[in-house]
């Protein structure tokens, strides 16, 4: 039997915890107490087709945070370890976090460390940045936030 998306209304499969249209969370789906993301890509260099536990991953870049894309463009599991103090996001080529997909814009959003811990700023983007589902101007990210650009859902992993 297949459940239905409350967000989207899309039949998922039965077993889904999250619909593969939207990502959103299926509330009718089996319970587990964690519903955030559970696997990322290895390091580089590693088998790409190789996903590991997210609590058994390595800490990653000199600051230890990471976002790792979660729905989105078929780049599930890709992440992009937080290792400079601003990090762009945008639809640009020469984005540090480049997301090609027309719902995204050029220069979308910035992820920047500040002596509180990382924040994300929206860059005026045509279809907004949202972090837990809800819209931001600027946000302080916590361990397991979910970060919407455009039709990509990433995860802030803190470290």
């Amino acid at each position: 039997m297949a459940l239905h998306c409350p967000e989207c209304g899309f039949a998922a499969g039965e077993g889904a915890n999250f619909c593969p249209k939207c990502g959103a969370y299926l509330a009718a789906a089996p319970a587990t107490d964690d519903p955030t993301t559970a696997t990322y890509a290895v390091a580089e260099g590693d088998d790409p087709g190789v996903v590991a536990d997210v609590d058994a991953a390595p800490a990653r870049g000199a600051v230890g945070a990471s976002l790792v894309v979660r729905v989105g463009g078929g780049r599930e599991g890709e992440a992009f370890p937080l290792d400079t103090e601003r990090i762009a996001i945008g639809r640009r080529p020469e984005s540090d976090i480049f997301l090609d997909d027309v719902t995204v814009s050029r220069d979308h959003a910035l992820v920047v460390a500040r002596s509180d811990g990382w924040h994300i700023d929206d860059l005026g983007s045509l279809n907004g940045t949202y972090v837990n589902r809800r819209r931001i101007d600027s946000a302080l990210l916590g361990d397991g936030d979910e970060v919407q650009v455009g039709k990509y859902k990433l995860t802030f992993l803190a470290r």
